[in-house]
């Protein structure tokens, strides 16, 4: 079993900067992938990033890859999601997901975090 608490959500304007937490407790932190996912009003539930379990390999939604950066810290059992140049449209509820494995879909999610809100005004 896992627990996920996200924190590091709020209210910015267009152009600012945000930095998610997701502090995981449980066992084997180090042996799941790790991401990022987020729901906008009315649409579904999207994949953002992710990060292998050791860190070495990102992954990121087409869109948002120069603009997002994940990151990891096995020693803290926490995993980051930097955003740069927000827009109005990354307004959404930010998830938090641990994966046995790599996947882009919410089928492969083994676990989730409650959920961050992040609004972007413009």
């Amino acid at each position: 079993q896992v627990q996920l608490v996200e924190s590091g959500g709020g209210l910015v304007q267009t152009g600012s900067s945000l930095r998610l937490s997701c502090a995981a407790s449980g066992r084997a932190f180090s042996s799941y992938f790790m991401g990022w996912f987020r729901q906008a009003p009315g649409k579904e539930r999207e994949f953002v990033a992710a990060v292998s379990s050791r860190g070495g390999s990102t992954y990121y939604a087409g869109s948002l890859k120069g603009r997002f950066t994940i990151s990891r810290d096995n020693v803290k059992n926490t995993v980051y999601l930097q955003m740069n140049s927000l827009k109005p449209e990354d307004t959404a509820v930010y998830y938090c997901a641990a994966a046995r494995s790599f996947t882009r879909a919410t089928v492969g999610v083994d676990y989730w975090g409650q959920g961050t809100q992040v609004t972007v005004s413009s």
